[in-house]
């Protein structure tokens, strides 16, 4: 069983010599060297914003099988209007759904794909 070894040593950000990982400074030259960024304790990316324009024309024109839910990331309601497509409902709600799309402001539009976890409001 092969144990993998953190290295001990790094290159200067500004000479290049090679330095001990620790070291702030290169004693070589004397430049301070950068620390790696640090990530916020806590911290959740944004979401990738969907096209708000690309998501009424899936829901209008193929809502009626939940395209438009499968490219907004919610899966479980694509398979339930798959499920329910030989009704017609899914593509009377799925027009509904790509009229509201295109009415409703960008932002408000990115926040409702966020859920409470991305936007930091959380309900107690």
């Amino acid at each position: 069983m092969a144990t993998q070894t953190v290295p001990q040593t790094k290159f200067c950000t500004s000479c290049g010599n090679q330095i001990h990982v620790m070291a702030e400074i290169c004693p070589v030259c004397g430049v301070r060297q950068m620390a790696p960024p640090v990530q916020p304790y806590g911290y959740v990316p944004a979401p990738p914003r969907k096209d708000k324009t690309v998501a009424a024309l899936l829901a209008i024109f193929l809502g009626g099988l939940g395209i438009h839910k499968f490219y907004l990331g919610k899966t479980g309601m694509g398979i339930l209007y798959i499920l329910l497509c030989w009704t017609f409902l899914p593509a009377l709600a799925g027009f509904i759904e790509g009229i509201v799309y295109l009415v409703q402001s960008e932002q408000s539009f990115q926040s409702s794909l966020a859920g409470p976890y991305r936007t930091g409001q959380f309900s107690a």
